[in-house]
Formats: C-alpha cells, sequence, structure tokens
C-alpha cells in the first residue's frame, strides 16, 4: 500500500499520509461533509395504519442545526481517520465517529430512536476495549505506532490486528450493525446517512491499515 504514496504530510514524529486508496476514501468524505454543510434534512412521514393518509413533520431548527453541526464534526473526525499516520490516532478518531454517531440522534424526541442510540453506544463503548488494546499491543512490541515506520519494519502481532479490526466492527459494522441500525429512523437525511457512510470509510481505513503493517 505504501508503494502508492502520493502526498505525505509531517507533524512532528508523525507522517500523516495520502495514498491512492484513502486518498478515494477522503474524497468521499469530503463529499458528505458538503452535503452535511449544505443541505436541510428531511421531512419525516406519518403514515396513518391502515389506511392511505399521511402528514408531513418539520423538523425544529433548533435539532436540524445540532444534526448538522454532529454530522459536519463526525466528518472530520471520519477525515482524521483517513489520513492519520499513527495508529493510536486512529482509534482516538474511531471512538470519536462512535460517539458523534449518537449525537447525530441525540437529540431526537423519539423514544424509540434514544433507546436504540443507548444501545448502540453500550456497543461502541464495548468495542472501544479491543480497538485501544490493539493499538496497546502494538506499541509495546514494536516500540511505535507510526504505520510508516510499521509498514517498513512488520513485527505486528495477529492479535493485536485482530483487536483492531474487531474493534473497529463494534463501532456499527457487522455482526454488530444490529446495535445501530433503528437509530436511523431518526429523521434528517443526509445527516443520518453520515451514520452509515462513517463506519463504511472507518472500515475500509483499517482494512488498508492492517494490510499495510
Amino acid at each position: 500500500m505504501m508503494e502508492s504514496i502520493l502526498v505525505t504530510i509531517p507533524f512532528g514524529d508523525m507522517i500523516h499520509y495520502l495514498s491512492g486508496y484513502t486518498g478515494v476514501l477522503f474524497g468521499f468524505a469530503a463529499v458528505f461533509v458538503l452535503l452535511a454543510v449544505i443541505s436541510l434534512p428531511e421531512k419525516p412521514v406519518e403514515i396513518v395504519f391502515g389506511t392511505d393518509g399521511y402528514s408531513l413533520k418539520e423538523t425544529p431548527l433548533n435539532l436540524a442545526r445540532f444534526q448538522r453541526f454532529m454530522a459536519i464534526a463526525c466528518g472530520i473526525a471520519t477525515i482524521g481517520a483517513i489520513v492519520t499516520g499513527d495508529i493510536f490516532n486512529f482509534t482516538l478518531f474511531a471512538a470519536f465517529i462512535g460517539v458523534l454517531n449518537i449525537g447525530i440522534v441525540a437529540a431526537v424526541k423519539n423514544k424509540h430512536v434514544l433507546s436504540a442510540a443507548f444501545s448502540y453506544g453500550l456497543v461502541v463503548m464495548m468495542g472501544t476495549v479491543p480497538l485501544f488494546a490493539g493499538a496497546a499491543i502494538i506499541a509495546a512490541t514494536t516500540g511505535t505506532l507510526s504505520i510508516w515506520e510499521l509498514a517498513a519494519t512488520g513485527g505486528v502481532p495477529v492479535i493485536a490486528k485482530l483487536l483492531l479490526l474487531i474493534g473497529v466492527l463494534g463501532e456499527g459494522m457487522a455482526p454488530f450493525y444490529i446495535g445501530k441500525a433503528e437509530i436511523t429512523r431518526a429523521s434528517g437525511a443526509p445527516y443520518i446517512l453520515m451514520i452509515h457512510v462513517s463506519s463504511l470509510l472507518l472500515f475500509l481505513r483499517v482494512v488498508e491499515i492492517l494490510l499495510t503493517v
């Protein structure tokens, strides 16, 4: 993967980078951040059971603003996870994404959605344990968390890679997806769409990291 590096961004003893692969992920994340900036939330539709009747509900302005802010923050955290060249920073951004996914629906006045968000939050918190444990094992066994250096020297234990993968899956990918599936019943596309996009891009980035180190 490191042979296709397009841009390097030195930052202290860390070297952040964009390859052809992560450049594509960066582009997707940037597009969805832009959509969150310029788009208005969708209008929820309430259907009258047993009839053809329905009604459109307006999303309160304060809720729309909060969702927009959290979606933008989630997109920025996703971009951070994509471009970082440090394993520990990656785990931090991954944890941020999980929390911000909850934040996107935190102000929705819907008991079912909030209950689902709480359940998803428990899954996310449990996912941080293997996530940070994987980073800790890498630091302890190799003496570095730099993806750049790890790509050159190798030696990352398989268990550390497995823990990183499990931690990212805990942020909302299969088989833990059911933990957050119901929170998308809240209104606010494309803000709600950011929940799916951020988790998918995070998974695609961890795959690149695991293949690189």
